[in-house]
């Protein structure tokens, strides 16, 4: 059965300070409502820079408790006003503990309804992504939300080099999942349009992945190289991917009848053989 679900992806540079990032993300978000969007995605951390390329207290100041937090609040009302799903990136503040941040993502249903949110599992730490300075690993596990569009996981930039949450995502019922991200040139780009793709493969759900674009000098040398896309079940690009070096505003339809029917065709889930996996669990 054909079922056409119009979604949203925005690759943005950074303005400079968080509440001119909010408003972007506020503008293009009603720009992609008035093309018919029924949900958006924006991208990892997305009011502010990517500060992990140094290690500095200072930045703790941008992490807010969700969902009692304002920039939460405000994303709800413009679910509200949209009428779009909104996935939101942010920067978590442990509401019960001071000093505990996660990189989280929120989930608000159509009708501005705080479903849940997804913590980054898989902390990097390396030069130019010292994430553990700033990040406790998640422990919500790989919810699949129920909304206006269909069942939706999340996944967070590192994350996607990790097999086993994107397959945890696909057997906990995923139809869509977003993979926002911060990636520089040169380390990364060359997995980058091969290992969403396989999980979308994989798993045989759509995959919206998202790279923030431009270099943010303040915090590091690193040029961040956008290409953002959508991916369908059978790993083709859903129209062109996303500008190397510009903003922009990815709008796609997603025939997401194409999950059944791949589903039905490679039968992945029914020929996994989990009993013979035990040894990938054992450290």
């Amino acid at each position: 059965m054909s079922r056409i679900v119009r979604a949203a992806l925005l690759q943005a540079s950074w303005t400079g300070d968080k509440e001119s990032m909010i408003q972007k993300h506020e503008e293009y978000a009603r720009k992609a409502a008035a093309d018919g969007a029924k949900v958006m995605c924006f991208q990892e951390l997305f009011y502010g820079p990517y500060f992990c390329q140094v290690q500095k207290k200072e930045y703790y100041a941008y992490a807010e408790p969700i969902p009692n937090g304002p920039t939460t609040i405000r994303m709800q009302k413009l679910a509200r006003e949209t009428g779009m799903v909104l996935i939101c990136p942010m920067y978590e503040e442990d509401d019960r503990t001071a000093g505990i941040f996660y990189n989280t993502a929120v989930v608000i249903d159509s009708d501005g309804t705080f479903l849940g949110k997804y913590r980054k599992t898989h902390i990097p730490h390396v030069e130019g992504f010292w994430e553990k300075f700033y990040f406790r690993p998640g422990n919500l596990g790989y919810p699949v939300f129920e909304t206006a569009v269909g069942k939706v996981g999340v996944y967070i930039c590192y994350d996607r080099h990790f097999p086993e949450g994107a397959r945890a995502l696909g057997l906990n019922g995923a139809e869509l999942v977003f993979i926002p991200a911060a990636t520089s040139r040169g380390l990364s780009e060359y997995l980058w349009r091969v290992e969403q793709v396989s999980h979308a493969l994989a798993n045989g759900y759509f995959v919206g992945t998202i790279n923030r674009v431009g270099i943010e000098s303040e915090y590091g040398p690193d040029d961040f190289y956008g290409q953002s896309y959508f991916v369908d079940p059978r790993g083709q690009f859903v129209g062109k991917v996303g500008d190397a070096h510009e903003e922009e505003l990815l709008v796609r339809d997603l025939e997401m009848g194409m999950v059944e029917e791949v589903r039905q065709t490679w039968q992945f889930y029914r020929d996994r053989r989990p009993e013979m996996y035990a040894d990938l669990v054992h450290a």
